[in-house]
């Protein structure tokens, strides 16, 4: 039997229909389902519907990738339907058009499906008044502080009450008070007073971290979000619950009363502590960055990123950062450092360069080392890290472009197999020169309990390090890095690299996605990019000219590797492009 005639051919999936409905006047033609928060196809709402057709409709508790639970009433519209005869079919006008009869009560648009014909009134009086009676009522009891809030500037219960709230308060009686800077976990505290009982925190915990640890106390204004009893909130996914509450009940404590939202400038970056590469807004001012928060890629990580990301950009700034060129222990200049480097590589003999470059460098980085790997017949490699995965976000893998290393030829099969190939030609003498670019080599003991605490960049397991004395035996140790460690007090020339804050370029995740990210902050001292100056190494060692911007060493990379043939920089736009890997 032919290979043709054993394939079974895949039903083909039915389309998904279409219907028109109207938005306050507008015709727009939709999916009669659409995906809900789970991947499921669920029936259209009618805030989806509103949504899709650029309408706003204010919410608190509907969340797209949660579960609909329908209790704030803030979404209340007006809607009307097709009138049926004595014959139960649709009576149509004589111009073709239905015959609407509008509905005498209000539905909540988060939890009412769409049907053929449907009119959705969102500015209609009746809905104004409903508006600001759900305002009313959820301010009768919270607290007025908003200029003391940690959430002002990003609280939609403060937009809403401009927006669509009513201009005085009616309110005389005495508030209820309820329970202030409840300590629910080791990074979240609650406000109860703040809480409008949303429940977002609530589904995201339950739901989407499938740790069913929050939960409404006690009744009716005295209602707060508690945990059970003698439990605290602590799963690696806590921190989203800051993110989904839309006002400031929920607060990170590493964040909190640290910086005003509006004065932090926001830029779109990629998370590099594993290799899922989740989305995220790095947040900085006066180049410091105070906080990661997720940006929304469906491709990757949705709404949601993992507490050990988001928390993992302290070291960014720590004091002790790499700031100086140093040649032999001495400060010295760039072009000084780059002039002798260059020097050394273009005399030594082939075979006699091996180079390690991390898995946390960008593809453009990788791209230039595998340039300069080439021209010296350079033994390469990248050092492996792996850790404890989950089932949502966390990935085994901890270097962020595994695939970026591969696809660029530095490490084409498992990482570290060339360390021992790379020690025992140092300790024969064939190899005369190392050069690292953000590994810590030096081969040391650690407990399991400090590698559990690792939070820098430059710290690698034990097992695959080199010893103090074979690297004495080099004529030249080049390491390029962001923090100190034992290899860089070894090293001949120490040249301070940037952090992906510091810089632009792209990564690979873990699942063949490209993806770029843009600088945040300006590196400190005499810290630069490693492109910058792989750049001088690549035309002043292997004679070829590269573009000067990431922008363009994509692009010339992208004609080079086949696994990134037809990309371009501007192509892969915010949410990248997935590559076969």
């Amino acid at each position: 039997m032919s290979a043709a005639a054993t394939t079974e051919t895949k039903p083909a999936v039915p389309a998904i229909e279409k219907i028109k409905v109207k938005v306050d006047g507008r015709e727009i033609e939709l999916p009669r389902l659409i995906a809900d928060w789970s991947g499921k196809l669920t029936p259209t709402t009618m805030i989806q519907a509103c949504e899709l057709a650029k309408v706003d409709v204010p919410h608190y508790c509907w969340h797209p990738k949660l579960p609909i639970s329908g209790n704030c009433r803030m979404c209340l519209v007006e809607f009307g339907t097709p009138a049926l005869g004595p014959d139960r079919k649709p009576v149509i006008n004589p111009d073709g058009s239905f015959k609407i009869a509008k509905s005498p009560r209000p539905v909540i648009a988060c939890a009412t499906p769409i049907s053929p014909g449907l009119e959705i009134y969102t500015k209609t009086p009746a809905v104004k008044l409903m508006r600001e009676g759900v305002l009313e009522s959820l301010l009768i009891n919270h607290p007025l502080d908003c200029p003391i809030c940690d959430q002002a500037g990003e609280c939609k219960l403060q937009e809403y009450s401009v927006d669509y709230g009513q201009s005085e308060s009616r309110f005389v009686e005495a508030k209820v008070h309820k329970p202030k800077a409840v300590d629910l976990g080791p990074r979240i505290l609650l406000d109860a007073e703040r809480c409008i009982l949303c429940t977002r925190c609530v589904r995201v915990t339950r739901d989407i971290a499938k740790d069913d640890a929050l939960g409404i106390i006690n009744r009716g204004s005295y209602n707060t979000i508690s945990t059970f009893p003698g439990m605290p909130f602590d799963n690696n996914y806590t921190l989203n619950t800051v993110d989904i509450c839309p006002v400031g009940a929920l607060t990170s404590k590493d964040f909190r009363f640290k910086m005003r939202v509006w004065f932090l400038k926001k830029v779109r970056s990629v998370c590099t502590s594993c290799a899922t590469g989740c989305n995220i807004f790095i947040g900085s001012r006066e180049e410091k960055i105070y906080r990661y928060t997720p940006r929304d890629n469906d491709a990757v990580n949705a709404s949601w990123m993992c507490d050990a990301g988001r928390l993992n950009y302290q070291w960014i700034g720590r004091a002790d950062r790499l700031k100086d060129v140093l040649v032999r222990g001495q400060k010295a200049t760039w072009t000084t450092a780059l002039n002798e480097i260059s020097d050394k590589l273009k005399n030594a003999p082939a075979g006699s360069v091996a180079i390690i470059a991390s898995a946390r460098q960008t593809n453009e980085e990788l791209w230039l080392v595998s340039k300069l790997k080439t021209k010296l017949n350079a033994i390469t490699d990248s050092m492996p890290r792996v850790g404890e995965a989950d089932k949502l976000l966390v990935n085994a893998d901890k270097n962020p472009n595994t695939n970026g290393a591969r696809l660029t030829g530095i490490s084409f099969t498992e990482m570290g197999i060339n360390l021992e190939k790379i020690a025992d030609g140092i300790a024969s003498g064939k190899i005369k020169t190392l050069i690292v670019f953000g590994e810590n080599i030096v081969k040391r003991a650690v407990s399991n309990e400090q590698l559990r605490e690792r939070e820098t960049l430059s710290e690698v397991v034990e097992e695959h390090g080199l010893t103090a004395e074979l690297l004495a035996k080099l004529d030249a140790l080049i390491v390029s890095d962001i923090l100190p460690n034992e290899t860089t007090k070894l090293a001949h020339f120490v040249l301070p690299g940037a952090a992906h804050a510091e810089k632009r370029g792209s990564f690979i995740s873990g699942k063949g996605r490209v993806q770029k990210f843009m600088k945040a902050v300006e590196a400190p001292g005499e810290a630069r990019p490693e492109t910058e100056f792989l750049r001088t190494l690549v035309a002043t060692v292997a004679g070829q000219n590269v573009a000067e911007t990431p922008e363009g060493l994509f692009n010339q990379m992208a004609g080079e590797v086949p696994a990134l043939s037809g990309l371009t920089w501007a192509g892969l736009g915010d949410t990248g492009v997935t590559v076969p890997i």
